[in-house]
């Protein structure tokens, strides 16, 4: 019923930059929120980045500065501009978004299958 594919990520050295994009798709009645959240091995997912429907973003402290969410509504897609990036930025990124279907009562979670981004010299 719903769709969300990423695309962007890669193989990058230290110091560059990568866009990631998650576009949603399908029975979509409404998004609220969307983000990214990102899981390294061996360790839990955790929070990069939401954005509201109003455009107020949270970030996670070591993405602030240096990476910037974003959303274009009509398309139903959101976006993380990743720069200055570091080793320890080497994960699997994962789009999330907060939506209600057509015919649907409530609000769900739906995830994207996630992009590799490793940082490496």
């Amino acid at each position: 019923q719903v769709q969300l594919v990423e695309s962007g990520g890669g193989l990058v050295q230290p110091g560059g930059s990568l866009r990631l994009s998650c576009a949603a798709s399908g029975s979509i009645f409404r998004i609220n929120t969307m983000g990214w959240y990102r899981q390294a091995p061996g360790k839990q997912r955790e929070l990069v980045a939401t954005i509201t429907t109003g455009d107020r973003t949270n970030y996670a402290d070591s993405a602030k500065g240096r990476f910037t969410i974003s959303r274009d509504n009509a398309k139903n897609t959101v976006y993380l501009q990743m720069n200055t990036l570091k080793p320890e930025d080497t994960a699997v990124y994962y789009c999330n978004a907060v939506l209600k279907i057509y015919g649907g009562n409530w609000y769900n979670a739906y995830w994207g299958q996630g992009t590799q981004v490793t940082v490496s010299s």
